[in-house]
């Protein structure tokens, strides 16, 4: 992989592919550049894709004392644009790289984003007596502590059980029948740092980006499973009415990761998307 350094020394790494208008792909909590394997050979046909491993992620080990915040995150990203001097940059990104697009827009604006594939986030995760649209629609505070002791006593498990334990009873299933894929994400969960994950996390839940939607003035695909873990079909559609120029695709029959359990489509409608925009602006005016 290839590297930039960050504004605080800390070297984020990267790769590459194709050549095109730039795409940038963002991945969610406790995964890595390799969950966008997947697409790269098609949308790199038409853009240069850099997808990171985000900061405490994938292979990085920390070299600065930086708390590995969405605040940072956002910062990096502003960081990785800068460096490159990329414009006109989709973004693609799936839950915790939501908010870290958020995050960004709020703290550095759109000026070098032209469109953002948006998939399964809620933009606020903790509920309340006046919220109930985040994490299972009743993940308030005091649930999000235990859930963190939960992380400090055995990480891997209660990464297992966040999905486990949620709106998906074939998710719940398949933890309760221990198969081999469940062992196989185990055993990798046990193998990261467990304490900026950890922080990181507790950065997420700690933000609200409810005000930065209708503020958001670029074209924003939003992609949700109909069986999410995490969302029902109502976070979807506060988050569509909310952002200004939105299209929201449900996926149904499918989890918090609706790109991958229906790659094809979620291809297809990436690449209409994009084109869709590509071709507004050749038309002479």
């Amino acid at each position: 992989m290839d590297h930039f350094i960050a504004d605080d020394g800390e070297a984020i790494h990267f790769a590459a592919s194709g050549d095109g208008r730039p795409m940038v792909m963002l991945h969610g909590w406790t995964s890595t550049h390799r969950d966008w394997n997947p697409f790269v050979e098609a949308f790199a046909r038409d853009h240069r894709v850099i997808r990171w491993d985000a900061r405490a992620h994938g292979g990085h080990a920390l070299r600065t004392a930086t708390v590995p915040t969405v605040q940072r995150m956002a910062r990096d990203l502003d960081n990785l644009l800068t460096r490159f001097d990329l414009h006109d940059v989709v973004v693609v990104a799936h839950s915790m790289g939501v908010l870290t697009l958020w995050q960004y827009l709020r703290d550095h604006g759109s000026e070098r984003i032209g469109q953002a594939v948006l998939i399964d986030q809620s933009p606020k995760l903790v509920t309340d007596e006046d919220w109930g649209h985040g994490i299972y629609a009743r993940f308030d505070w005091e649930r999000n502590v235990v859930f963190m002791r939960e992380l400090e006593r055995d990480f891997a498990e209660a990464v297992l059980r966040l999905g486990a334990d949620g709106l998906n009873e074939r998710a719940r299933r398949r933890y309760l029948e221990n198969g081999d894929s469940i062992d196989v994400f185990r055993q990798r969960m046990r193998k990261l740092r467990a304490k900026p994950l950890i922080d990181c996390w507790a950065s997420l839940t700690a933000a609200d980006y409810r005000d930065v939607l209708p503020d958001i003035g670029i074209p924003v695909l939003l992609v949700y499973g109909s069986e999410s873990n995490f969302y029902t079909l109502d976070t979807a559609r506060y988050v569509h009415d909310a952002i200004p120029d939105a299209r929201l695709e449900v996926y149904e029959g499918v989890d918090h990761s609706p790109h991958l359990w229906a790659r094809e489509r979620f291809i297809g409608d990436v690449t209409r998307f994009t084109s869709r925009v590509a071709a507004a602006d050749s038309v002479p005016a």
